[in-house]
């Protein structure tokens, strides 16, 4: 062993080391092992930031930013709809919700296809009485399982295939993974239909801010526009549409008021409806039946042509000059350029019109303006903003567009006609350019964290390359092997690759272990794609911790786990995939060179 391997197997086993200690952030530590390389001269300074421009962050952003577009786009609530009424029980929910949301991890990346189905989810687990936690964790699986299947569904995927363009000329192409994936997919949704047994029935989940934020009802009012074209027309419609989510409080029809209007009662266009209920039931009610925020219709001043239109919510406070005012009597569209989309006031329903109602202290508003502009209108008005999340109340959605350009990217990119990278960069920037989504959106949807640790340790990992370690590690797990079947030498890589994950996260450990299995496969004289493969398969399946990837974080505070939890539904499944998975992967990819 060389000095600089031995510089380079140091700088690796403290990273492991920093990982699985979970003291620091893990992008921290992925920063730090990148200063310490080129400190150590293990890295060049010229190449240090390489990571950052690779493919592979180009790649897992843009499939953020799409997946982003297409929950925004609300077309996962029209599919979904036929079925709510069925999903009664957990018996019947677990298997549909595992299993959209693992073909929605073949459309996108799996991370981004949980996010899509989790409020769903959520919402009908409130309807039926059924534990979050029964439905949640088999979800989270099921997207890591579905994300196998496809390059662009999982990070593992897109950094194999990766390893594969720079050491053979050739990348894995989109559907490679599909014979392979798509079988381990549907042999665990079976599994998870019924295995959720195992999870404990009796935990409560922890609310995040954004979930007490929303856990409040607020008044708003709705004008029926002259070209409605809703069924029926009538207030028992509407009611129906809102699935008892949202109250109608009033009808309001020139100077006449009509106080809970009966379900047979006609609606005409610029007939106003009063509407109580909480922000993401009012949002998806709106946009159900088509009906027009009243207040929002007002333009807003921009100072900039750039400026985007932003919804905040904030609350009066005790000194604020709204106190004892109405938005008419002040003018807040006049003299501060917002305007007013909702009122939420605890323990009391305000039945009046949200032009007239008098403001009191604690009072939480819904204030609608400029992005430049609101900062100053919130501080003249004394209000005090609540934390930063997205408002949304009967916002322009495309349903069609953002699935329209994700379908297309994908074909361009599976016949080969555009790179990867280019394909699914070019479909984030045009949900972008066509209004799908917006740009403050987009940044949103971007996984800082996630995008660091990958361009942090993609330099880090290739000093294991360069270095000539991994070729001396590859020697000495080929003597290890040396007169064992491939199939087992196999099984032990995808092995190595499923026990790291959880401590390495699964970018880490693909990047660590692919140059690893290639070199073992080119010592004993195989293939190097089964290898390869092994890995993918074996870092995309962490069902044993809540840490090792992004989906089970995700669902470990509204599902109310413990630690623990994940091995009880997880291990079994991972001892599924670790028998089978080989067989597959040597049948699809034969060891013969």
């Amino acid at each position: 062993m060389t000095l600089q391997q031995a510089l380079s197997f140091g700088l690796i086993g403290a990273t492991i080391a920093a990982f699985v200690w979970g003291r620091w952030r893990y992008d921290l530590i992925a920063l730090c092992a990148l200063v310490g390389g080129m400190a150590l001269g293990l890295i060049p300074v010229k190449e240090a930031f390489s990571g950052f421009s690779n493919d592979i962050v180009i790649i897992i952003a843009s499939a953020l930013v799409l997946s982003a577009a297409v929950a925004r786009s609300g077309v996962v609530d029209l599919l979904m709809a036929p079925l709510m009424p069925k999903l009664k029980d957990e018996r019947t929910q677990v298997p549909v919700l595992a299993g959209t949301t693992a073909i929605l991890s073949m459309a996108t990346k799996n991370v981004g296809a949980l996010a899509l189905m989790m409020p769903s989810a959520l919402q009908i687990a409130r309807r039926t009485g059924v534990p979050p936690g029964r439905i949640l964790m088999p979800m989270a699986f099921g997207s890591l399982v579905g994300g196998l299947a496809v390059l662009v569904g999982t990070s593992p995927n897109i950094i194999v295939s990766e390893v594969r363009q720079e050491a053979l000329g050739q990348p894995f192409q989109m559907f490679d993974f599909l014979p392979v994936g798509g079988v381990l997919t549907v042999l665990a949704v079976a599994y998870l239909s019924f295995a959720y047994r195992l999870l404990p029935k009796e935990r409560k989940a922890a609310i995040d801010i954004d979930a007490a934020l929303a856990a409040k009802a607020y008044v708003t009012e709705v004008e029926v526009p002259e070209d409605w074209s809703f069924e029926d027309c009538r207030i028992g419609k509407v009611r129906a549409a809102a699935e008892g989510s949202v109250t109608v409080v009033a009808l309001l029809r020139g100077r006449k008021r009509t106080q809970a209007p009966h379900a047979n009662l006609k609606l005409h266009p610029g007939d106003v409806l009063l509407l109580e209920g909480e922000q993401e039931n009012l949002n998806q009610l709106i946009v159900k039946t088509k009906l027009r925020l009243r207040d929002a219709l007002r333009p807003v001043t921009m100072n900039e042509p750039t400026e985007e239109v932003r919804v905040v919510e904030a609350v009066i406070g005790a000194e604020s000059d709204l106190i004892g005012q109405s938005a008419r009597s002040v003018t807040l569209s006049d003299t501060h350029g917002v305007n007013l989309l909702g009122v939420s006031r605890s323990g009391h329903r305000m039945a009046g019109r949200l032009a007239t109602i008098r403001l009191k202290s604690g009072d939480i508003v819904v204030l609608q303006g400029a992005e430049q502009s609101l900062p100053g209108a919130l501080q003249a008005l004394g209000l005090l903003p609540l934390a930063e999340r997205e408002v949304r109340l009967g916002g322009v959605r495309h349903a069609i567009l953002p699935v329209a350009i994700l379908v297309a990217a994908m074909v361009l990119v599976a016949t080969g006609v555009v790179p990867v990278a280019a394909g699914f960069l070019g479909a984030a920037v045009l949900v972008v350019a066509t209004g799908a989504l917006r740009m403050r959106e987009a940044y949103a949807a971007l996984e800082a964290p996630v995008l660091v640790l990958v361009a942090a340790l993609i330099p880090v990992s290739d000093t294991v390359q360069k270095t000539g370690g991994a070729d001396l590690i590859a020697s000495g797990l080929s003597g290890a092997f040396n007169g064992l079947p491939p199939i087992a030498t196999l099984t032990a890589m995808m092995a190595v690759a499923m026990a790291a994950t959880p401590f390495l996260n699964n970018a880490a450990t693909v990047l660590i272990a692919a140059p690893i299995g290639m070199g073992v496969a080119q010592k004993l004289g195989l293939s190097p794609d089964p290898f390869l493969m092994a890995v993918a398969v074996g870092a995309g399946c962490d069902f044993l911790t809540p840490v090792g990837h992004q989906c089970n974080t995700l669902v470990l505070g509204p599902g109310g786990y413990r630690f623990g939890d994940y091995a009880r539904l997880g291990a079994p499944l991972s001892l599924m995939i670790l028998l089978v998975a080989p067989w597959l992967i040597a049948w699809v990819w034969p060891f013969a060179t």
